[in-house]
């Protein structure tokens, strides 16, 4: 692959005024949507948000079980969620169960849905 050079003639300034003042209007929902996105971006992290949104409520032995991995690591998954805020806890006698966030899984939404169709290619 060649290196990349532009050869516009002539800059549309409209265009490039409108598309600046987009960004700027947009930023506050670029910086959340941004945050999910590279927070979901952790395979196991997008596979506790999927089981979350799948199943309504887990505890970390839950999660532990199902993922096969250590309740520690799991906690520390469930931690960042935490911390931005995808995911909440409500605790019940001694356990501590999680959910989604429903105010932040609209965002999360699209890419449960690709994960739940079987023609995405790899």
């Amino acid at each position: 692959m060649g290196k990349q050079i532009c050869i516009r003639l002539e800059a549309d300034a409209k265009q490039i005024m409108d598309c600046r003042a987009t960004i700027r209007e947009s930023d506050s929902s670029l910086r959340v949507v941004s945050e999910v996105l590279n927070l979901a971006g952790n395979k196991v992290r997008l596979q506790i948000l999927f089981l979350l949104q799948r199943e309504g409520r887990l505890c970390v032995c839950d999660l532990s079980d199902i993922l096969q991995m250590n309740v520690s690591a799991i906690s520390q998954h469930l931690r960042k969620l935490k911390d931005r805020d995808l995911i909440y806890a409500t605790k019940e006698a001694q356990t501590i169960f999680y959910a989604l966030n429903k105010g932040k899984s609209f965002i999360l939404n699209p890419l449960f849905e690709l994960v739940k169709d079987k023609n995405v290619m790899v």
